[in-house]
């Protein structure tokens, strides 16, 4: 049958100018079409950089069934709770920047990977190099942390033996490693504890085939422990605070982004059980003409964050499915709307520490 263009009959979100260009910044209609139903009673876990946070707090207030393993003790308020790394994610794992991170992660929950190099000091006390800001004061002692680190491993693997959706946003394409093991670090060496030395420990930029084989092998390794699981990727839109690539970090944020939003195209294209969320998308495209950032072009304002998961709701949330707040919720942010917002959009990152280091 022929036609006068193969474009002819193609849908509005095909065209920069019915799809982006007379489209409202705060909802691009026909941009995430969801590729699998996440009932609010499914497990979903939740892991990444420091974006994935947003995700996490708005799944729980709309009642999604977020798993958390390993929450605050009672009588924690809510900011001492962040602080310790409590509800952040569904376990105390803190942010996840690389994904060989959370293959890592997944290896050694199940007795398959020691880390090497996996405990730092800094001024007599002790940090688990692989979640070091989860103790902001360190603990007293490397037997201690190792005794933390036993029993957040078995709460790990209760993660990935129950998910039945696994939510995971890509962060970043920068790492630090042991040279000879190979343990990847969330941090540097020296940023939160630890010292830097440049025979141990190097600079590691990983590339889209490095990236796209460790998530390979992550996804077969968790499904054969858990058949249904399946995969909802996003890409953070939060730039890079500082790149150690030798490239301008406007190029290294670019190439990095670039890298991540390819890999996460490439899964969703051959699995049916990996969706992509266009969160990065959202939050970047000329549509928003920079009003999703906060003064420092790298923050994402609350408009931003609301905006991405409205979107994701209205694809995986019927209308009306909200519980109404609480009437004690509804006073609080009456009295205190502001505190209540920067409560509500803090989040934990501990690449933000490395501006310190800025001349």
């Amino acid at each position: 049958m022929m036609t006068a263009s193969p474009y002819s009959n193609l849908p509005p979100e095909s065209f920069w100018k019915t799809g982006v260009s007379q489209q409202r910044p705060k909802f691009i209609e026909g941009l995430y079409k969801k590729r699998f139903a996440i009932s609010p009673t499914d497990p979903i876990a939740t892991a990444g950089s420091c974006f994935a946070q947003h995700i996490a707090k708005h799944l729980r207030s709309h009642s999604y069934t977020v798993i958390d393993v390993e929450p605050a003790p009672p009588g924690v308020s809510a900011e001492t709770a962040i602080k310790w790394g409590y509800g952040i994610y569904s376990a105390r794992y803190g942010n996840i920047y690389v994904v060989r991170q959370l293959l890592q992660l997944a290896r050694e929950a199940f007795g398959e990977f020691t880390p090497t190099n996996a405990i730092w000091e800094k001024d007599g006390r002790f940090y688990d190099a692989l979640r070091p800001s989860v103790e902001p004061r360190g603990l007293e002692s490397a037997e201690a942390v190792a005794l933390h680190r036993h029993a957040h491993l078995r709460h790990v693997a209760k993660i990935f033996k129950r998910a039945k959706v696994l939510i995971f946003t890509l962060g970043l394409t920068e790492s630090w490693i042991h040279q000879e093991a190979g343990t990847v670090y969330p941090t540097a060496p020296g940023t939160i504890a630890g010292s830097y030395d440049s025979t141990i420990y190097a600079f590691k930029n990983f590339t889209h085939s490095e990236i796209l084989d460790d998530f390979l092998t992550l996804r077969s390794f968790l499904q054969e422990r858990n058949p249904e699981l399946k995969f909802l990727l996003t890409v953070s839109p939060v730039p890079l605070t500082a790149t150690a690539s030798g490239h301008h970090v406007l190029a290294a944020t670019t190439y990095s982004k670039s890298v991540l939003r390819a890999v996460a195209g490439e899964l969703y294209e051959r699995f049916d059980d990996v969706d992509y969320f266009p969160s990065y998308e959202l939050i970047t495209s000329p549509l928003s003409r920079g009003k999703f950032y906060e003064p420092n072009l790298r923050s994402v304002t609350s408009e931003g964050v609301e905006a991405v998961m409205r979107a994701f709701f209205r694809s995986h949330e019927a209308p009306g499915e909200r519980p109404p707040e609480p009437a004690a919720a509804q006073r609080r942010r009456r009295l205190h709307p502001e505190s209540q917002q920067r409560q509500k959009d803090k989040v934990v990152c501990e690449d933000i520490l490395l501006e310190t280091f800025a001349r």
